[in-house]
């Protein structure tokens, strides 16, 4: 090799000084994986000094020159280390490609935009999976652990200690070599979840044994069926049910995984039977009070197996079987039970058992015949634990709400209807608004706590959140729920993300606490690491030990730390059971089509917002006694080549004179709708609650709006779009508008648009048309219009004389140099 010249040298140092930032104190967070073109797109700014950026760049890659520009900033005060924050939100552009965002000459990571960001990386996590696998390891391409393993507590199921049952297979919990039941059967639920719901997002690379090659099944049954014949075996006749094999005497040394002596019976690692009492090993005693939370968790794997390996009948049959036994095993002793621990205090410490109970019977109504009763006993469940209670608490134990979702809501709500769906989905938005409260006061959105394993809870909040949007239609928490997916993949405070090799271009762990890394010198790709951790907590664990400066010093701060440590076992150790969560997140998102991407706003079951990535807006006229605006308000729309909504109540459709206009709209293509038929007050106006209207009446008056409709040929199917009269309503009359067969909508707040009726002798009340339309202009520069339900009224009051509606074409010429595109409600909405 030659030597480089002195002079070289030289030019090389001062060059790298010339460029390297000198005591930098603001950085750009990004999701370093990348963004879809439709998705919501936001940054985070984070500062260690006072500066507050007013605007940003977007800049392409390979020419340099900006091609995007917002001060759509919103801004934040302190968090963590930083003393100033705020969020760069860039969902407009839409344009695939390579970029960096710039903002006063502080440059973020390169943001890639394109459909396909999320390709694969479903079957990149599966990677992790089949490293973790325990007895033949395909990636070691070798077997541990084949000895397994020797019955302890099994009384009263009649076995002696020391009793020999085969417990080969399964995977290791984390970088240990434990393998728990709880943990296995959850993440065998999330694996098939993950394939029955998106198939497409996963291929066929693989063998049954993890091997290369191709078997004509989906590598992530293949995984899943890994998890149930394990499951099988720890469950292996009706009334023999096992929690865990080894424990954390596993602990002695970190090594690649190979046979275990230390457990006093050879190469036989223990096998805890679930008695339904606390177990103790030790000087340690667990708070097990039952069978349930571990049975209901079989029980629902073996259930969901059962439907999804329908090719091989006697496999199905099998597991159905199991199914059932494994449901019956979770009555023996209502209650929760626990893992073991022989020289630590720390166990998994799960308190809660009813949710998998719901779970459970949501899942086996046909396995064990009780079918819709089976469905009515879930429901029972699901009220006794309405939100999982991590979602409300600021801090837990290991473990101790488990699964870190509720799983059972999501599957009893899609085989409800009525009220008791609606309660359902009401207990995810419950839950996620605890969270959101703490969320929106910093600029991540981070309301997830900083307890162990908080990287596996944000998967989980962030399932929560795309199936409350999914099963109610409301889009209010997507970007809370986007800034969750962001965090993993390099949104926070420390800038990498966490999840092993992914991206290969970005900042990823590359010292988790592993042998794998550590000794083998191996990559785990795809294994989500643990994630940060309260100061406090990380302060009190047992046995930290650092092994080399810290690489993200400049980040630790008195709320949270996270290292990228072998030493830290708190915050980078990756876990099997969250990364099979996240192979559904990833799943998901790799799969996500328009109807996801739309995200519209709800309140009160009304839908008050389109959706905020797209520049267009709906225009919607009401009308009840007055239609004296009618054609210059047609004319105007004309002029533009705007397409509107009208919502009129029956007495409008009936009145003779108002007919020539309704058929003109009409034939002009404009939507028209319903506004009830005698235009009722539905809710008292001070207690929106207290309702002035029963069902009965409200169904016979919106039958009557629809039967004035049908004599210009408006049907229900044509007009599925109800505005409710006053513009006032509550949840219920959301839910009866559902009931039947409508969608609720109202206009987006923040504009006096809807004040256009007002007349002076109203008093403080009146607004004058000047007044409106400078609150439109007003909130549209301030915060935009995208998504936007603009109301106007049709006609007024003969006692004003300044209509708004003469201002119409001046509000139209605004919005089109604007660049907003003006559609119906059923454009606005079609998604």
């Amino acid at each position: 090799m030659k030597k480089l010249s002195f002079f070289a040298i030289v030019v090389v140092l001062l060059f790298f000084f010339a460029f390297k930032p000198k005591n930098q104190q603001s950085w750009i967070r990004v999701n370093l994986l990348g963004y879809q073109p439709k998705s919501i797109k936001v940054a985070v700014w984070a500062s260690k000094g006072n500066e507050i950026p007013t605007r940003f760049e977007l800049i392409d890659k390979t020419s340099g020159k900006p091609v995007y520009s917002s001060n759509n900033v919103k801004v934040f005060g302190a968090y963590g280390p930083f003393a100033t924050s705020a969020r760069l939100n860039f969902s407009e552009f839409k344009t695939p490609g390579n970029y960096y965002l710039k903002v006063d000459g502080v440059t973020s990571p390169e943001i890639i935009i394109n459909e396909n960001v999320y390709k694969n990386t479903a079957d990149f996590a599966l990677r992790y999976m089949r490293q973790q696998r325990c007895g033949y390891n395909p990636f070691l391409k070798d077997s541990c652990h084949t000895h397994d393993g020797f019955v302890v507590y099994g009384k009263e199921a009649g076995l002696k200690d020391s009793t020999h049952f085969d417990a080969v297979g399964g995977w290791h919990d984390a970088s240990d070599y434990l393998q728990y039941s709880t943990t296995t059967a959850n993440a065998t639920y999330h694996l098939l979840m993950a394939y029955r719901d998106f198939p497409k997002a996963f291929s066929d690379t693989k063998l049954a044994t993890g091997l290369e090659g191709k078997n004509g099944v989906a590598d992530v049954l293949d995984e899943a069926k890994w998890g149930l014949n394990w499951l099988m075996k720890m469950h292996p006749q009706p009334n023999i049910m096992f929690n865990q094999l080894a424990d954390d005497r596993d602990h002695i040394s970190m090594r690649i995984p190979k046979e275990d002596s230390q457990y006093g019976k050879g190469f036989e690692r223990p096998l805890y039977f679930i008695d339904g009492k606390p177990q103790q090993r030790g000087k340690f005693m667990n708070d097990t009070k039952g069978t349930s939370s571990t049975a209901a968790k079989f029980a629902s794997a073996f259930a969901l197996g059962s439907e999804l390996y329908q090719n091989d009948k006697n496999y199905a049959k099998q597991l159905a079987e199991k199914s059932k036994t494994a449901y019956y095993y979770a009555l023996k002793k209502k209650g929760v039970t626990q893992t073991v621990s022989v020289k630590s205090p720390y166990i998994y410490a799960e308190d809660n058992w009813v949710d998998d109970m719901e779970l459970a019977l949501a899942k086996t109504g046909k396995t064990t015949g009780y079918n819709k009763k089976s469905l009515d006993s879930a429901y029972y469940y699901a009220k006794q634990e309405p939100i999982t209670p991590w979602l409300i608490a600021d801090t837990a134990k290991h473990y101790q709400w488990y699964p870190f979702i509720n799983l059972g809501h999501y599957e009893l709500a899609k085989q409800s209807s009525g009220d008791r769906k609606r309660e359902l989905i009401d207990y995810y938005k419950q839950g996620i608004t605890h969270v959101w409260n703490r969320a929106k006061n910093n600029a991540f959105y981070r309301g997830v706590p900083f307890i162990w394993c908080s990287n596996n809870l944000t998967v989980a909040f962030a399932m929560q959140c795309m199936w409350y949007k999914q099963l109610s239609g409301d889009g209010t928490f997507s970007e809370l729920e986007q800034a969750n997916f962001d965090w993993l993949f390099g949104c926070n405070p420390w800038g990498t993300s966490m999840v092993y090799g992914l991206p290969n271009w970005g900042d990823t762990p590359t010292d988790p606490h592993s042998a794998f890394t550590h000794l083998g010198k191996y990559p785990i790709d795809g294994g989500l690491v643990d994630g940060p951790v309260y100061t406090s907590i990380y302060k009190s664990l047992i046995g930290i030990q650092l092994t080399k400066p810290d690489g993200y010093a400049e980040f630790q701060s008195d709320l949270a730390v996270y290292h990228d440590d072998y030493g830290d076992y708190s915050t980078n150790e990756p876990t099997m059971d969250g990364t099979a969560s996240l192979v559904y997140l990833l799943a998901a998102y790799d799969s996500r089509t328009s109807k996801e991407f739309s995200n519209y706003k709800k309140e009160q079951g009304a839908i008050i917002r389109g959706d905020t990535k797209e520049k267009q807006l709906a225009i919607v006229f009401t009308g009840d006694e007055y239609a004296d605006g009618g054609q210059k308000i047609i004319a105007a729309l004309e002029r533009e080549k705007i397409k509107a909504s009208f919502f009129f109540t029956g007495n409008f459709y009936r009145t003779p004179a108002f007919s020539a206009f309704i058929k003109t709209a009409k034939a002009k293509g404009h939507y028209l709708g319903a506004h009830s038929d005698q235009h009722l007050l539905y809710a008292d106006w001070k207690k929106r609650d207290s309702l002035l209207v029963t069902k009965k009446q409200f169904n016979n008056d919106l039958s009557a709006n629809y039967k004035a409709m049908a004599q210009f040929g408006i049907t229900k199917k044509s007009a599925p779009y109800f505005l409710p009269p006053f513009e006032w309503y509550n949840q219920t009359i959301s839910n009866w508008t559902e009931d039947f067969g409508l969608k609720l909508i109202n206009f987006t707040p923040g504009t006096r648009s809807t004040a256009d009726y007002t007349y002076p002798e109203l008093g403080k009340s009146y607004r004058d048309s000047e007044e409106i339309y400078q609150s439109i202009i007003a909130y549209e520069k301030q915060q935009g219009l995208n998504g936007f339900i603009l109301l106007l009224h049709v006609g007024t009051d003969p006692r004003r004389k300044d209509k708004f509606y003469d201002k119409l074409p001046e509000l139209l010429k605004y919005l089109k140099q604007k660049e907003y595109k003006a559609v119906t409600v059923s454009q606005l909405l079609k998604n």
